[in-house]
């Protein structure tokens, strides 16, 4: 009885063994970037495409891209055909259309700095059922963001967004550091050149406001916005009564950071910490199809940036959250019940 236990278990054993070769002989998931108008698109291929990566890392290689990129802004229009060569160079398959690129590839980084494309460029990725991250801005305009998440939630599409900053180790750990103690406020800084076809902070100062809620969370209600030419200070006061500062730097030495008031101590969080924690979050993401960014936060830092522009136009009066996302779902609304044009 006992040898037959025995031999059951070696069977079983060996099936376990076999599937498991199955599954690494069907290779890593097969990514293609739409927009190779940023160095992102050339710093994530050689991350994923290393030979000696490992972890989430080795479960998915770059493999085509497609170019993109937007005429009237010049930092997109005149970087792509230096980023298509050096892919080309690294062996990716370049594109000429999205619906070329999608049968090609398992899952889809949308790289295009030009958040105003994202959207369109979304929809047929999110159609044919490809997981997807949307780096940042997740969209030129707070509604087309909300459009992009609901698309993905409606045909139950992995998708996620975020600033390489959120991952920085010495960023992504000030939320749970134990020299500060519980957060009771933060003030996050970056530079933030302003780019016109863009909301203010879409275009760059982003980065510090993913950084302001990496550290303190969701739960922001109000935002008022001070602006000068140099400089912009939002202030957000959060639901429980923190106080939340982003500074956006235009004039004198610029770079990332937050100090971090906490309950313990205040502490001054380090440096942006390169590209890699992020991409190894993507590869983790298109593995497993579960977000490391909760949906509703992403929401809300795009939702702080539009009422920070809302709250300039007003002279610095403080704008609820609340107030631009309804304004925004009412356009997304409006948009899906109007009637489809014909296109003959």
């Amino acid at each position: 009885m006992r040898g037959h236990r025995l031999s059951v278990y070696l069977i079983v054993m060996c099936l376990m063994a076999w599937a498991g070769r199955e599954v690494s002989a069907a290779g890593p998931k097969r990514a293609g970037i739409i927009g190779c108008d940023t160095s992102h698109a050339i710093a994530f291929t050689k991350i994923l495409n290393r030979p000696d990566a490992t972890g989430p890392l080795a479960e998915v290689r770059v493999v085509a891209a497609y170019p993109g990129g937007s005429a009237d802004i010049p930092s997109s229009r005149d970087r792509v055909e230096g980023h298509v060569a050096q892919l080309r160079e690294m062996g990716i398959t370049i594109v000429d259309t999205i619906e070329a690129l999608l049968p090609l590839v398992d899952v889809v980084l949308l790289e295009s700095v030009d958040g105003r494309v994202h959207r369109q460029q979304a929809e047929p990725v999110i159609a044919a059922g490809k997981p997807l991250f949307v780096d940042k801005p997740l969209a030129g305009s707070l509604a087309d963001a909300l459009d992009i998440l609901q698309m993905a939630s409606d045909r139950g599409v992995p998708c996620f967004s975020c600033s390489p900053l959120r991952f920085s180790p010495d960023m992504f750990g000030m939320r749970n550091n134990p020299d500060a103690g519980d957060v009771v406020g933060c003030a996050a800084f970056s530079p933030c050149p302003l780019e016109p076809h863009h909301p203010d902070l879409y275009w760059y100062g982003i980065h510090g406001v993913e950084t302001l809620f990496t550290i303190m969370g969701a739960g922001c209600h109000t935002v008022t916005r001070i602006h000068t030419d140099g400089t912009d200070v939002v202030i957000g006061t959060w639901r429980d009564g923190r106080i939340g500062t982003f500074r956006g730097i235009r004039t004198g030495h610029a770079t990332y950071g937050a100090l971090v008031f906490g309950s313990k101590a205040i502490v001054r969080s380090g440096d942006f910490g390169g590209y890699e924690p992020l991409v190894e979050q993507i590869a983790r993401f298109f593995v497993t199809g579960t977000s490391p960014v909760a949906v509703d936060e992403t929401i809300e830092i795009m939702a702080f940036m539009a009422a920070a522009d809302e709250s300039r136009r007003r002279g610095g009066a403080p704008v609820t959250l609340e107030a631009v996302l309804a304004e925004a779902r009412a356009t997304v609304q409006a948009r899906r019940s109007a009637p489809a044009r014909d296109g003959g």
